[in-house]
């Protein structure tokens, strides 16, 4: 066993062996106690490299996703635990405490479950408590959209696209219990639905805690970690930052009616009834306004990502394909609409093209039309 401790190289052939060998439907309790046997701890670095290196050899990340839970199964009291103590105060820890509370939401609702003999309690049990886990939702928002772009910018994009098509099942099974009890579906259905909805959220606790979190503190500055707790606390109008700064003069701009100085134009987008996002031609995020209502979330921390690191693995190349459309010329603009958080989101992607109609770039507007749509008649100025 020694020559796996001290050979890193031996160490990943032979993890990325066990692993291989569950998808390939092997005995599960025979690769833990092997596991359990070869390896006193796993680092979160060391599975990151592994879930890299199966990709390259190619190995979906659709694949690896559906093993998830039992990476996390196998891996878990194993990893190694990293310091905490570099800095005074850690952003992370608002992330760790989710998890904490998510864990006891888990633990309490396992165990009304087995112990609950009346089954007209259990409907609206699993009401109360599905309502009260949306709030994973809001917590992998934050982590697809503060923390993914952290280990991007480090060369680590297998982990959150794994972990991203993970939340997504999560989310997909969410609505799915909320579909059922809305069409009032028998209560066993319900239990099962719930059971699967309770377990992925108890495996991604796990993968969070012992691969995420760890990895980030490994690879995160100062710098990161502020930018972390900045996009974690943002103002909500942008304006603020740019009227601050020194390092951007207030000189006018001349705009093609007109002129404006860079604190008219970010307060103008930032009052816009609908969101902005432009990328530039190298398919990398350059802006995005700050308005009050925002849709879709849009931290600091996205500005200079690839937009195929902004979506989650199922709709990647769907985007990939709009915007080579755009970029081609094949189009000028796509419309998209959807029902989100209570919204009827419009989503229009335009091209953005110069003076030679050179393609510099795909511009997304966001807008909540579900007021709009019930206008009817006139209301003129006088009214």
């Amino acid at each position: 066993m020694s020559e796996i401790i001290n050979n890193p190289s031996l160490r990943q052939e032979k993890l990325k062996a066990l692993i291989q060998r569950l998808h390939k439907g092997e005995d599960r309790a025979k690769i833990e106690m092997e596991f359990r046997r070869d390896f006193a701890y796993v680092s979160g670095a060391e599975i990151a490299q592994m879930e890299y290196n199966l990709v390259s050899e190619g190995v979906s990340i659709e694949e690896i996703q559906s093993l998830c839970d039992v990476h996390a199964s196998l891996f878990q009291g194993s990893i190694q635990e990293l310091h905490e103590d570099v800095l005074t105060v850690n952003p992370l820890t608002e992330f760790e405490e989710d998890n904490r509370r998510f864990q006891k939401l888990v633990d309490a609702s396992e165990r009304f479950i087995d112990d609950q003999s009346s089954i007209a309690l259990l409907q609206p049990f699993i009401l109360e408590t599905s309502t009260a886990l949306k709030n994973v939702e809001a917590h992998y928002t934050k982590k697809e959209n503060i923390l993914f772009p952290m280990l991007e910018k480090n060369g680590i994009t297998t982990v959150p696209q794994v972990m991203w098509g993970v939340d997504n099942k999560i989310r997909d099974g969410l609505r799915h219990l909320h579909e059922q009890l809305n069409d009032t579906a028998d209560v066993s259905d319900l239990i099962i639905s719930f059971r699967s909805i309770l377990t992925m959220v108890k495996e991604m606790i796990i993968k969070e805690n012992k691969i995420l979190f760890p990895m980030l503190k490994e690879h995160l500055t100062t710098e990161d970690l502020r930018i972390v707790a900045n996009s974690l606390h943002e103002e909500p109008q942008g304006y603020l930052h740019i009227e601050k700064s020194e390092s951007v003069g207030n000189d006018m701009i001349p705009m093609s009616a007109g002129q404006l100085s860079p604190l008219d134009i970010n307060v103008i987008f930032n009052t816009l009834p609908f969101d902005l996002t432009f990328v530039g031609s190298d398919n990398c995020v350059k802006f995005v306004s700050q308005g009050k209502d925002r849709i879709f979330d849009r931290p600091m921390s996205v500005i200079g990502r690839p937009i195929h690191l902004c979506h989650p693995p199922q709709s990647v190349q769907k985007v990939l394909n709009i915007v080579e459309d755009l970029r081609s010329g094949k189009k000028d603009h796509e419309d998209f609409w959807i029902q989100f958080r209570g919204k009827y989101a419009l989503i229009r992607y335009y091209a953005v093209r110069g003076p030679e109609n050179e393609y510099l770039g795909t511009l997304e507007i966001t807008q909540d039309i579900l007021d709009i749509q019930k206008i009817s008649g006139e209301k003129r100025l006088a009214d």
